[in-house]
Protein backbone atom coordinates (compact mmCIF):
# COMPACT_ATOMS: atom_id res chain seq x y z
CA UNK A 1 0.00 0.00 0.00
CA UNK A 2 1.24 3.47 -0.88
CA UNK A 3 0.73 4.80 2.65
CA UNK A 4 2.39 1.88 4.48
CA UNK A 5 6.10 1.56 5.31
CA UNK A 6 8.11 -1.24 6.94
CA UNK A 7 7.82 -5.03 7.27
CA UNK A 8 7.88 -6.04 10.95
CA UNK A 9 7.67 -2.55 12.47
CA UNK A 10 5.04 -1.27 10.06
CA UNK A 11 3.40 2.15 9.91
CA UNK A 12 0.44 3.49 7.94
CA UNK A 13 -0.07 7.26 7.85
CA UNK A 14 -3.41 8.88 7.07
CA UNK A 15 -5.10 12.26 6.74
CA UNK A 16 -4.95 15.42 4.63
CA UNK A 17 -3.48 18.82 5.45
CA UNK A 18 -6.88 20.56 5.59
CA UNK A 19 -9.00 17.69 6.88
CA UNK A 20 -9.98 16.96 10.46
CA UNK A 21 -6.52 15.75 11.37
CA UNK A 22 -3.61 13.51 10.49
CA UNK A 23 -2.17 10.45 12.15
CA UNK A 24 -0.57 7.04 12.00
CA UNK A 25 -1.16 3.42 12.93
CA UNK A 26 1.93 1.56 14.16
CA UNK A 27 1.77 -2.23 13.90
CA UNK A 28 4.47 -4.60 15.13
CA UNK A 29 5.71 -2.53 18.06
CA UNK A 30 7.14 -4.90 20.69
CA UNK A 31 4.95 -5.33 23.80
CA UNK A 32 5.70 -4.09 27.33
CA UNK A 33 7.48 -0.91 26.20
CA UNK A 34 6.68 1.98 28.52
CA UNK A 35 5.09 4.65 26.30
CA UNK A 36 3.03 7.82 26.62
CA UNK A 37 2.28 11.00 24.68
CA UNK A 38 5.20 12.62 26.52
CA UNK A 39 7.57 10.33 24.60
CA UNK A 40 6.09 11.47 21.27
CA UNK A 41 5.40 15.19 21.72
CA UNK A 42 9.00 16.56 21.80
CA UNK A 43 9.72 15.41 18.26
CA UNK A 44 6.37 16.75 17.03
CA UNK A 45 7.24 20.10 18.63
CA UNK A 46 10.48 20.13 16.64
CA UNK A 47 8.52 19.44 13.44
CA UNK A 48 5.54 21.74 13.95
CA UNK A 49 4.99 25.03 12.08
CA UNK A 50 5.18 28.42 13.76
CA UNK A 51 8.17 27.53 15.95
CA UNK A 52 10.50 30.28 14.71
CA UNK A 53 10.82 33.26 12.38
CA UNK A 54 12.28 31.15 9.54
CA UNK A 55 9.42 28.65 9.16
CA UNK A 56 5.77 28.90 8.13
CA UNK A 57 3.69 30.94 10.62
CA UNK A 58 0.77 28.46 10.52
CA UNK A 59 -0.23 28.00 14.17
CA UNK A 60 -0.65 24.36 15.12
CA UNK A 61 -0.06 22.85 18.56
CA UNK A 62 0.33 19.41 16.93
CA UNK A 63 -0.77 17.79 20.19
CA UNK A 64 -0.66 14.01 19.87
CA UNK A 65 -3.34 11.67 21.22
CA UNK A 66 -2.68 7.94 21.57
CA UNK A 67 -5.96 6.16 20.83
CA UNK A 68 -5.02 2.49 21.13
CA UNK A 69 -2.34 -0.06 21.83
CA UNK A 70 -1.39 1.11 25.34
CA UNK A 71 -2.37 -0.62 28.60
CA UNK A 72 -3.79 1.12 31.67
CA UNK A 73 -0.29 0.89 33.15
CA UNK A 74 1.22 2.81 30.22
CA UNK A 75 2.89 -0.06 28.38
CA UNK A 76 2.52 -1.21 24.79
CA UNK A 77 0.25 -4.22 24.31
CA UNK A 78 1.80 -5.47 21.08
CA UNK A 79 -1.40 -4.49 19.28
CA UNK A 80 -1.72 -1.60 16.78
CA UNK A 81 -0.93 1.83 18.21
CA UNK A 82 -3.10 4.56 16.68
CA UNK A 83 -2.12 8.22 17.09
CA UNK A 84 -4.01 11.33 16.01
CA UNK A 85 -3.16 15.03 15.72
CA UNK A 86 -5.94 17.55 15.09
CA UNK A 87 -5.64 20.20 12.36
CA UNK A 88 -6.37 23.49 14.10
CA UNK A 89 -5.40 26.37 11.80
CA UNK A 90 -6.53 25.57 8.25
CA UNK A 91 -7.15 28.54 5.97
CA UNK A 92 -8.53 26.96 2.84
CA UNK A 93 -9.48 30.35 1.39
CA UNK A 94 -5.79 31.00 0.69
CA UNK A 95 -5.92 28.13 -1.81
CA UNK A 96 -9.13 29.09 -3.65
CA UNK A 97 -7.28 30.01 -6.86
CA UNK A 98 -5.54 26.61 -6.78
CA UNK A 99 -8.92 24.87 -7.02
CA UNK A 100 -8.64 25.04 -10.82
CA UNK A 101 -4.95 25.86 -11.34
CA UNK A 102 -1.91 23.61 -10.86
CA UNK A 103 0.89 25.06 -8.73
CA UNK A 104 4.26 24.81 -10.53
CA UNK A 105 6.53 22.02 -9.20
CA UNK A 106 3.86 20.85 -6.74
CA UNK A 107 2.04 17.52 -6.87
CA UNK A 108 -1.21 19.16 -8.01
CA UNK A 109 -0.99 18.07 -11.65
CA UNK A 110 0.44 14.61 -11.02
CA UNK A 111 -2.21 13.74 -8.39
CA UNK A 112 -4.90 14.93 -10.82
CA UNK A 113 -3.34 12.90 -13.65
CA UNK A 114 -3.33 9.79 -11.44
CA UNK A 115 -6.69 10.04 -9.65
CA UNK A 116 -8.76 12.51 -11.68
CA UNK A 117 -9.43 14.37 -8.43
CA UNK A 118 -7.26 16.11 -5.84
CA UNK A 119 -7.35 17.81 -2.47
CA UNK A 120 -6.51 21.32 -3.68
CA UNK A 121 -6.62 22.83 -0.17
CA UNK A 122 -2.98 22.68 0.89
CA UNK A 123 -2.11 19.74 -1.33
CA UNK A 124 -3.77 17.03 0.76
CA UNK A 125 -1.46 14.02 1.22
CA UNK A 126 1.34 15.82 -0.63
CA UNK A 127 1.53 18.38 2.18
CA UNK A 128 4.31 18.13 4.75
CA UNK A 129 1.58 17.69 7.39
CA UNK A 130 1.48 14.05 6.34
CA UNK A 131 4.90 13.70 8.03
CA UNK A 132 3.32 14.18 11.46
CA UNK A 133 2.46 10.48 11.44
CA UNK A 134 6.00 9.56 10.43
CA UNK A 135 7.54 11.68 13.19
CA UNK A 136 5.16 10.29 15.82
CA UNK A 137 5.97 6.70 14.80
CA UNK A 138 9.65 7.59 14.55
CA UNK A 139 9.65 8.74 18.17
CA UNK A 140 8.55 5.25 19.20
CA UNK A 141 11.22 3.73 16.96
CA UNK A 142 13.90 5.95 18.48
CA UNK A 143 12.83 4.93 21.98
CA UNK A 144 13.09 1.22 21.10
CA UNK A 145 16.48 1.71 19.43
CA UNK A 146 17.84 3.60 22.42
CA UNK A 147 16.46 1.38 25.19
CA UNK A 148 16.78 -2.05 23.56
CA UNK A 149 19.82 -1.66 21.30
CA UNK A 150 21.79 1.38 22.52
CA UNK A 151 21.42 3.15 19.17
CA UNK A 152 21.27 6.95 18.87
CA UNK A 153 19.72 8.66 15.83
CA UNK A 154 20.38 12.32 14.99
CA UNK A 155 20.08 14.69 12.05
CA UNK A 156 21.10 18.30 11.47
CA UNK A 157 21.27 20.93 8.76
CA UNK A 158 24.59 20.59 6.96
CA UNK A 159 24.10 23.06 4.12
CA UNK A 160 21.78 25.86 2.99
CA UNK A 161 22.34 26.64 -0.68
CA UNK A 162 26.12 27.35 -0.82
CA UNK A 163 26.64 27.82 2.94
CA UNK A 164 28.16 24.65 4.45
CA UNK A 165 28.63 23.85 8.13
CA UNK A 166 31.49 21.87 9.65
CA UNK A 167 30.01 19.11 11.85
CA UNK A 168 31.66 15.97 13.27
CA UNK A 169 29.18 13.05 13.02
CA UNK A 170 31.02 11.21 15.81
CA UNK A 171 30.65 13.91 18.46
CA UNK A 172 27.63 16.07 17.58
CA UNK A 173 24.84 16.04 20.18
CA UNK A 174 21.13 16.84 20.22
CA UNK A 175 21.96 19.90 22.33
CA UNK A 176 24.27 21.12 19.56
CA UNK A 177 21.54 20.61 16.95
CA UNK A 178 18.89 22.44 18.98
CA UNK A 179 21.17 25.36 19.90
CA UNK A 180 19.77 27.55 17.10
CA UNK A 181 16.60 27.82 15.01
CA UNK A 182 18.14 26.52 11.77
CA UNK A 183 19.41 23.36 13.53
CA UNK A 184 22.98 23.60 12.24
CA UNK A 185 25.47 22.67 15.00
CA UNK A 186 28.11 25.01 13.49
CA UNK A 187 27.07 28.18 15.35
CA UNK A 188 28.91 30.72 13.17
CA UNK A 189 27.69 29.18 9.94
CA UNK A 190 24.15 28.88 11.37
CA UNK A 191 23.91 32.68 11.64
CA UNK A 192 24.74 33.01 7.94
CA UNK A 193 22.14 30.40 7.09
CA UNK A 194 19.47 32.21 9.11
CA UNK A 195 20.25 35.52 7.40
CA UNK A 196 19.94 33.90 3.97
CA UNK A 197 16.60 32.26 4.82
CA UNK A 198 15.26 35.56 6.20
CA UNK A 199 16.34 37.27 2.97
CA UNK A 200 14.50 34.66 0.92
CA UNK A 201 11.34 35.19 2.99
CA UNK A 202 11.47 38.97 2.49
CA UNK A 203 11.87 38.47 -1.26
CA UNK A 204 8.97 35.99 -1.44
CA UNK A 205 11.42 33.32 -2.51
CA UNK A 206 12.71 30.01 -1.13
CA UNK A 207 15.96 28.10 -0.73
CA UNK A 208 17.04 24.47 -0.31
CA UNK A 209 19.98 22.56 1.11
CA UNK A 210 21.22 19.39 2.78
CA UNK A 211 20.30 17.54 5.98
CA UNK A 212 22.85 15.02 7.25
CA UNK A 213 21.60 11.99 9.19
CA UNK A 214 23.60 9.77 11.52
CA UNK A 215 23.06 6.65 13.61
CA UNK A 216 25.61 5.76 16.29
CA UNK A 217 25.87 2.43 18.06
CA UNK A 218 24.33 0.30 15.29
CA UNK A 219 25.85 -3.19 15.64
CA UNK A 220 27.33 -5.07 12.69
CA UNK A 221 24.85 -7.27 10.84
CA UNK A 222 21.71 -5.16 10.33
CA UNK A 223 20.39 -5.00 6.78
CA UNK A 224 19.75 -7.47 4.00
CA UNK A 225 21.73 -8.47 0.91
CA UNK A 226 20.65 -7.50 -2.61
CA UNK A 227 17.26 -5.68 -2.69
CA UNK A 228 16.75 -4.68 0.96
CA UNK A 229 20.23 -3.30 1.55
CA UNK A 230 20.31 -0.96 4.53
CA UNK A 231 21.53 2.00 2.47
CA UNK A 232 18.93 1.26 -0.21
CA UNK A 233 16.19 1.22 2.45
CA UNK A 234 17.46 4.52 3.88
CA UNK A 235 17.50 6.03 0.40
CA UNK A 236 13.91 4.92 -0.21
CA UNK A 237 12.85 6.31 3.16
CA UNK A 238 14.46 9.71 2.61
CA UNK A 239 13.28 10.12 -0.97
CA UNK A 240 9.72 9.50 0.22
CA UNK A 241 9.89 12.75 2.24
CA UNK A 242 8.32 15.87 0.72
CA UNK A 243 10.84 18.00 -1.24
CA UNK A 244 13.68 15.45 -0.92
CA UNK A 245 15.47 15.16 -4.27
CA UNK A 246 18.74 13.39 -3.50
CA UNK A 247 20.50 10.88 -1.24
CA UNK A 248 24.10 9.80 -0.73
CA UNK A 249 25.69 7.67 1.98
CA UNK A 250 29.26 7.64 3.23
CA UNK A 251 31.60 9.25 0.73
CA UNK A 252 28.71 9.48 -1.73
CA UNK A 253 29.41 11.15 -5.04
CA UNK A 254 32.64 12.59 -3.62
CA UNK A 255 34.06 9.08 -3.52
CA UNK A 256 34.58 9.11 -7.28
CA UNK A 257 37.48 11.53 -6.77
CA UNK A 258 39.45 8.88 -4.83
CA UNK A 259 41.22 5.75 -5.93
CA UNK A 260 40.24 2.40 -4.48
CA UNK A 261 43.32 2.40 -2.29
CA UNK A 262 42.41 5.82 -0.92
CA UNK A 263 38.73 4.98 -0.50
CA UNK A 264 38.93 1.63 1.30
CA UNK A 265 38.24 1.40 5.05
CA UNK A 266 41.00 -0.79 6.60
CA UNK A 267 39.88 -3.34 9.21
CA UNK A 268 41.47 -3.80 12.63
CA UNK A 269 40.51 -5.83 15.71
CA UNK A 270 40.74 -4.85 19.36
CA UNK A 271 39.20 -6.38 22.46
CA UNK A 272 37.40 -9.02 20.43
CA UNK A 273 35.70 -6.44 18.22
CA UNK A 274 36.23 -5.47 14.58
CA UNK A 275 36.41 -1.82 13.60
CA UNK A 276 37.62 0.28 10.66
CA UNK A 277 40.26 3.02 10.79
CA UNK A 278 38.28 5.14 8.30
CA UNK A 279 34.57 5.32 7.53
CA UNK A 280 34.13 6.28 3.90
CA UNK A 281 31.55 3.47 3.63
CA UNK A 282 29.26 5.39 5.99
CA UNK A 283 28.87 2.40 8.31
CA UNK A 284 27.34 0.14 5.64
CA UNK A 285 29.09 -2.41 3.42
CA UNK A 286 27.30 -4.80 1.09
CA UNK A 287 24.03 -3.36 2.33
CA UNK A 288 24.75 -4.51 5.91
CA UNK A 289 25.90 -2.40 8.87
CA UNK A 290 29.55 -2.89 9.85
CA UNK A 291 29.40 -1.46 13.36
CA UNK A 292 30.70 2.02 12.51
CA UNK A 293 28.62 5.20 12.62
CA UNK A 294 26.08 5.30 9.80
CA UNK A 295 25.94 8.66 8.07
CA UNK A 296 24.29 10.00 4.92
CA UNK A 297 23.11 13.23 3.34
CA UNK A 298 19.72 14.18 1.92
CA UNK A 299 19.14 17.06 -0.51
CA UNK A 300 15.94 19.10 -0.18
CA UNK A 301 14.83 21.36 -3.01
CA UNK A 302 13.67 24.97 -2.51
CA UNK A 303 10.00 25.08 -1.48
CA UNK A 304 7.87 25.18 -4.63
CA UNK A 305 5.52 27.96 -3.43
CA UNK A 306 7.01 31.37 -4.17
CA UNK A 307 5.19 34.69 -3.87
CA UNK A 308 5.71 35.61 -7.52
CA UNK A 309 3.58 35.11 -10.61
CA UNK A 310 4.51 32.02 -12.62
CA UNK A 311 3.24 30.29 -15.75
CA UNK A 312 0.93 27.30 -15.26
CA UNK A 313 -2.19 25.62 -16.66
CA UNK A 314 -5.64 24.96 -15.24
CA UNK A 315 -7.68 21.74 -15.12
CA UNK A 316 -9.15 22.56 -18.53
CA UNK A 317 -5.56 22.71 -19.88
CA UNK A 318 -5.71 26.45 -20.56
CA UNK A 319 -2.47 28.38 -20.21
CA UNK A 320 -2.63 30.86 -17.32
CA UNK A 321 -0.58 32.27 -14.45
CA UNK A 322 -0.58 31.78 -10.70
CA UNK A 323 0.94 33.68 -7.78
CA UNK A 324 1.68 31.88 -4.53
CA UNK A 325 -0.42 32.79 -1.49
CA UNK A 326 -0.85 31.59 2.07
CA UNK A 327 1.68 30.57 4.71
CA UNK A 328 4.71 28.60 3.60
CA UNK A 329 8.25 27.77 4.68
CA UNK A 330 11.00 29.77 2.95
CA UNK A 331 13.21 26.72 3.65
CA UNK A 332 12.12 23.23 4.73
CA UNK A 333 15.44 22.24 6.29
CA UNK A 334 14.91 23.14 9.99
CA UNK A 335 11.63 21.21 10.11
CA UNK A 336 13.01 18.40 7.95
CA UNK A 337 15.55 17.46 10.64
CA UNK A 338 13.07 15.51 12.84
CA UNK A 339 11.57 13.98 9.68
CA UNK A 340 14.96 12.60 8.63
CA UNK A 341 15.52 11.28 12.16
CA UNK A 342 12.11 9.61 12.13
CA UNK A 343 12.60 7.84 8.81
CA UNK A 344 16.10 6.74 9.86
CA UNK A 345 14.75 5.27 13.08
CA UNK A 346 11.89 3.52 11.27
CA UNK A 347 14.30 1.82 8.86
CA UNK A 348 16.70 0.80 11.64
CA UNK A 349 14.12 -0.54 14.08
CA UNK A 350 12.51 -2.60 11.32
CA UNK A 351 15.88 -4.13 10.41
CA UNK A 352 16.75 -4.66 14.07
CA UNK A 353 13.58 -6.71 14.53
CA UNK A 354 14.13 -8.54 11.23
CA UNK A 355 17.67 -9.43 12.31
CA UNK A 356 16.42 -10.67 15.66
CA UNK A 357 13.70 -12.74 13.98
CA UNK A 358 16.04 -14.43 11.49
CA UNK A 359 19.40 -14.65 13.24
CA UNK A 360 18.77 -14.39 17.00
Amino acid sequence: MASTFGQIFRITTWGESHGGGVGVVVDGCPPRLKLSEADIQPDLDRRRPGQSKIVTPRKESDTVHILSGISSTGRTLGTPISMWVKNEDQRSEAYSEMQDKFRPSHADYTYFAKYGIRAWQGGGRASARETIGRVAAGAIAKKILHEKFGVEVLAYVKQVQKIIGAVDPETVTLKDVEANIVRCPDAKVAEKMIRLIEKMRREGNTVGGVVEGIARGVPAGWGEPVFDKLDAELARAMLSLPACKGFESGSGFGGILLTGREHNDPFRARGGKVFTTANRSGGIQGGISNGQTIFFRTAFKPVATVMHEQDTVDESLHNTTLKGRGRHDPCVLPRAVPMVEAMTALVLVDHALRQRAQCA
